[in-house]
Formats: C-alpha cells, structure tokens, sequence
C-alpha cells in the first residue's frame, strides 16, 4: 500500500496491518499474513458528507474498506418509512464492504463519511492477486471473512429471537387487556352498565 514517502508509506502500512486484526475487522487473521494482505491494499481519503457504499447498488468496482481513522455511519432504508435508519457508528478498525467483495451482489446499506476518513481498500482484482500470488494467504484471508459473516448472522439470529420474544410477551398482554375488555362490554345492559345486585342495599 503506497501513499507519499516510502517511511509514511510504511508507517501507514503497519497501522492498517495492526487495524485489520482488531475484532472489528479480521481477529481470525494472524499478523504475518495481516502485512501481507495489506501491501495489496491502497489508501483512500473521504470528506465528511461522502457516501462511500450506497444501498442497493449494483457493484460495479467491488471492494472492502479498512477504517484507519474517522467515523463512518451504517444506515439501513426503512421500507414502511420511506426513510433510512442509522445502525451503527464505525469507527478505525473497522471493516465495511466485505459482502460485496464476496458475493458480488447490491450493497446492503448505505455508509457515509461521518467526518473526514483515512481508509484502506481492498479491490476484488487485488484479491485475485492474493489468490495468484499467495494462496496460502488468501485462503485464510477467505476463512477470516468466512467467520466475520457468520458471527454477524449468529448475531443477527440472537437479535430476531429477542425481538420474537418481546413481540409475544406484547402480544399476551394485548389479548389480557382485550379479554378485560370483553367481559366488561359484556356486562354492559342495552342502556348502559347493568347496575350492581348489591346497589339497593341499606
């Protein structure tokens, strides 16, 4: 990954190297084939405001991001809205874009620059190159994003089941409160609440 004198270069190197280790990104990788994963990488500066993934676009020029510095937001459209909601703030350490890289298919949220970033991109034609040139590499580099997918749907499938869980506890108490209801509706006379068999005691 090259970016201004060979020292900054290096700098930059090891620091996305480190990053791309962290549970954000790739825990799963080791450090040696860290270093080597990121010399097939190239830097990118952002603006705060620029979205760098947008939803539902095709990839065309599919890639995935390291964060080295700066926030990114995650947003997801709302389809009942018509609005999007943000998901998440991520911040150096980060990975987004690894779905795209793999399968190829729309984005699946919008990211923005939150402020101004510094990040690390891997194009799918350097990972063809990982793959040519060091197979070895690649193939744990495959096995780490592999592990980062699944951990998100385990994490994603633990979320629905809270959310199951919650929609059914609500659900009972609607129907405690609509039998209430009913049974005292059913009390009612034509002309209003039947009066009370003890109403005319002294």
């Amino acid at each position: 990954m090259a970016s201004g004198n060979s020292r900054s270069a290096e700098s930059v190197q090891v620091r996305a190297a480190a990053l791309l280790v962290t549970s954000g990104a790739l825990v799963e990788l080791s450090a040696a084939d860290a270093r080597h994963v990121v010399s097939y990488m190239r830097p990118k500066r952002a603006k705060a405001g620029d979205v760098i993934i947008r939803e539902g676009e095709a990839v065309r020029n599919d890639f995935m991001a390291l964060v080295l510095d700066g926030e990114v937001t995650v947003e997801n459209s709302v389809a009942a809205a018509h609005d999007s909601m943000v998901v998440s703030i991520l911040g150096p350490g980060s990975l987004i874009g690894e779905l795209g890289l793999i399968d190829n298919a729309p984005r699946s949220a919008t990211c923005t620059a939150a402020t101004d970033l510094s990040l690390a991109i891997l194009t799918r034609e350097a990972m063809q190159l990982i793959i040519s040139e060091q197979p070895g590499v690649a193939a744990r580099l495959l096995l780490a994003m592999a592990k980062r997918v699944a951990d998100h749907l385990r994490e994603t499938n633990r979320k629905l089941m809270t959310f199951a869980q919650v929609s059914k506890a609500l659900q009972q108490e609607l129907d405690a409160a609509h039998s209430v209801n009913r049974r005292l509706l059913s009390q009612e006379g034509p002309h209003g609440p039947l009066p009370s068999p003890f109403s005319g005691a002294v």
